[in-house]
């Protein structure tokens, strides 16, 4: 999961690209950067760390121009940050391209090894990304054929991205002397929107992975690029738009509306506020169904995502909906972070109970999903310590009990709680009296409601289906080799930071 947004504009981008990462901060919380193009010049700053730590005035200063790309960065594939990987990641042949990635290539050793032996391009750091700058790139060189890049040569090299790359991946990109570039992959797994604004003489373009960095901006969500699509907003804002995939399915991966995006987004034509309320009913609806045992007095959401779902399952159960925990904004999100004794650590700093919420009481939890159980298990305890008679647990979401190889950093399959566990394994594993869990149709049903065009989703962590399906056992076993090496490196480190929170 990362943040990406692409900008062309009458007018300088760079404190607009800034505003935006902002608003996509919550997708990655590791690195940063942003590119300007002035003319056939690029300006790039970037590092790690928050947003608001990597840019200076200083800094802003110096990116000119009125075309930008920009990137916020969380690692994948259990990958920790190093300086190198910041994006976006920048080429100088054959026209001079920087681009920024959100998603996960599943074939990035292989098409690595084809850029150094056939294609003779070097890839300096371990990121996919890179790997995919320099497919693009090269396509992009032979289809311009030693000519000046058009619309046409963009649109034959995305094709051929289409042809060579497997994976996930939401791109922006920019071309020097030409404009902003952005496509997806021909399922639509990872999010991509458009916006335009009047500039008075035509119209500014912006593309971005939600639309709340598209209308905070002052931009109006236009349209969502397509699965499989490009676009091109060119120095002058014409903008171009073909299909580069001749067998594209829309399929969007249904955790971005559990978890990943604001609720205040829309992606490919669903609220995604809206599409929570839906899970709240749909939980309501099994929970009278299938647990009319509990008794509950009041339902209590972990904040921040789970708190639509949460609001609509109260009124459906017709049982009193309260705030039970206090949200520490300044710790970062427990899911993103690297290492079980930082997330354990991090849960109490993150979340304080209020007492008189709980005392006494028979309480329904709801969270957006159970992933490895450590965040459940303490918020449990908390309740548990103040005071709550019984405390149930609900999952806006169905088990997780296989990895996301597109661009999620989930665990492995061993980490995960509800690996080989059922309900009631999972109650005593965490402490609570009681744990239900959302149906997979039903979370597909809730999302669907609000777009009947979607007619399937990424739901591979739920219940296994890869639909790139190019994913083997070998291949989960090798990612999940590499996370665990990768644990081994760094486990001092992150004891380290662990005590140091």
């Amino acid at each position: 999961m990362c943040g990406v947004i692409g900008l062309v504009s009458k007018t300088p981008v760079n404190q607009l690209l800034y505003d935006g990462l902002l608003l996509l901060q919550h997708r990655g919380q590791d690195a940063a950067g942003i590119v300007t193009g002035q003319g056939t010049v690029f300006h790039m700053h970037k590092g790690g760390g928050l947003v608001r730590d990597v840019f200076r005035t200083r800094n802003m200063r110096a990116l000119l121009g009125n075309a930008g790309v920009a990137h916020c960065r969380y690692p994948t594939a259990g990958s920790a940050f190093e300086s190198a990987e910041a994006q976006p990641f920048y080429v100088n042949s054959p026209f001079g391209v920087v681009l920024g990635h959100n998603g996960n290539l599943t074939n990035s050793d292989a098409l690595k090894r084809e850029m150094f032996v056939t294609d003779l391009r070097h890839i300096n750091t371990n990121s996919d990304s890179e790997v995919l700058l320099n497919v693009f790139a090269h396509e992009l060189e032979l289809a311009a054929r030693g000519h000046q890049v058009d619309p046409e040569a963009v649109f034959t090299a995305v094709s051929n991205v289409h042809r060579r790359c497997r994976g996930a991946y939401a791109v922006v990109a920019m071309i020097a002397g030409l404009g902003v570039v952005a496509f997806r992959d021909p399922w639509g797994i990872r999010p991509l929107a458009v916006g335009r604004a009047d500039n008075g003489s035509g119209w500014d373009y912006v593309v971005a992975s939600e639309s709340v960095a598209i209308g905070s901006l002052g931009f109006s969500l236009w349209r969502d690029v397509g699965a499989g699509e490009a676009v091109i907003f060119d120095r002058d804002s014409n903008f171009y738009a073909r299909q580069c995939a001749p067998h594209a399915q829309l399929t969007p991966c249904i955790f971005e509306y559990v978890y990943l995006a604001r609720p205040d987004s829309v992606m490919d034509g669903v609220p995604v506020y809206e599409a929570r309320l839906n899970m709240g009913t749909k939980l309501a609806e099994k929970i009278a169904r299938t647990r009319p045992q509990f008794a509950l007095d009041v339902v209590i959401p972990v904040p921040d995502t789970s708190r639509a779902s949460a609001l609509e399952l109260a009124r459906h159960l017709d049982v009193p909906y309260r705030e039970g925990f206090v949200r520490n904004r300044y710790i970062g999100r427990t899911f993103i972070m690297p290492g079980q004794a930082v997330r354990k650590r991090s849960v109490r700093q993150k979340l304080s109970a209020i007492g008189l919420e709980f005392r006494g009481r028979n309480v329904l939890i709801v969270d957006d999903s159970i992933v490895r159980g450590t965040t459940s298990r303490e918020i449990v305890q908390m309740a548990r310590d103040a005071g709550a008679n019984k405390v149930y647990f609900a999952s806006a979401a169905p088990p997780v009990r296989y990895p996301n190889v597109y661009g999620i950093d989930m665990p492995t399959r061993s980490e995960l709680i509800a690996t080989g566990r059922d309900e009631d394994a999972i109650a005593r594993e965490i402490g609570a009296d009681g744990v239900v869990y959302q149906d997979l149709g039903a979370l597909c049903d809730a999302v669907r409601a609000m777009n009947p065009e979607l007619r399937d989703f990424e739901t591979s962590c739920f219940d296994g289906r890869y639909i790139t399906g190019d994913v083997t056992l070998d291949y989960l076993d090798e990612v999940e080799q590499r996370r665990d090496a990768g644990r081994g490196e760094s486990a001092d480190e992150n004891e380290d930071a662990a005590a140091a929170m």
